[in-house]
Parts: structure tokens; sequence; C-alpha cells
């Protein structure tokens, strides 16, 4: 069942500054601002190791979940990367996330790739 009003971001570029600047900019705007009732942020590929090391993007998904976005992980990339219990030692969800992004395509929701 889809949702019209749900935003599903996919993060895979571990830039910084693009994820600052957009990622989390309208993520976190996206929830406050009540632009989209349900808001998510999947952390895919490289950002998955960004995640582990910086301390300003962890920060960020920090304010990012007390404004009610769901952030969430892939598994495959964290477990490939060596990071998945840096991950869930930040209490991110960290779940094979091709079932799930499969479902949002087919279901043709609002998906932003970054």
């Amino acid at each position: 069942m889809t949702t019209k009003n749900k935003l599903t971001i996919l993060w895979t570029n571990d830039n910084v500054i693009t994820s600052e600047k957009m990622v989390f900019m309208y993520g976190i705007n996206a929830k406050k601002k009540d632009w989209w009732d349900e808001v998510t942020i999947i952390i895919w590929g490289a950002t998955v190791k960004l995640v582990s090391e910086n301390k300003l993007i962890q920060g960020l998904i920090e304010e990012a979940k007390l404004e009610g976005v769901h952030v969430t992980a892939c598994k495959a990339c964290a477990d490939q990367l060596g990071v998945t219990k840096i991950l869930e030692d930040l209490e991110l969800e960290v779940i094979y996330q091709d079932p799930p992004l499969t479902q949002i395509i087919k279901d043709d929701e609002k998906l932003i790739t970054i």
C-alpha cells in the first residue's frame, strides 16, 4: 500500500557537502515543515562508510531522527565495508534494502536519488 505523501531519499553520494546541503537540509526540513508526512533516508553504498567515520554526518542523522525522519542503512553494503557494528551502535536500522527499494519503485512512490 502506498502513501502519496511519503518521500524516500536514496543516498549514495558520499560527498560531505552534498550530504549536508541536500540530503539532510531537504530531508530534515521536509519533515519539520510538514512538506511530507513520511520521510525516509536510505544509506546505501559509499555513504555507509561516510556515516561510520564522520561526526558531522552522524550529528545530522541524529537531528533528522529527532524530527521524525526514518533513517535506514544497507546491510549488504555495511557488511562488505566492515561497518555494520558501527552503524548499529549509532542506533541505525541496518537491513537488506533490495526488497524495500524494489517495492518503492514498483509502487511508483516518490524517490529522490542522490
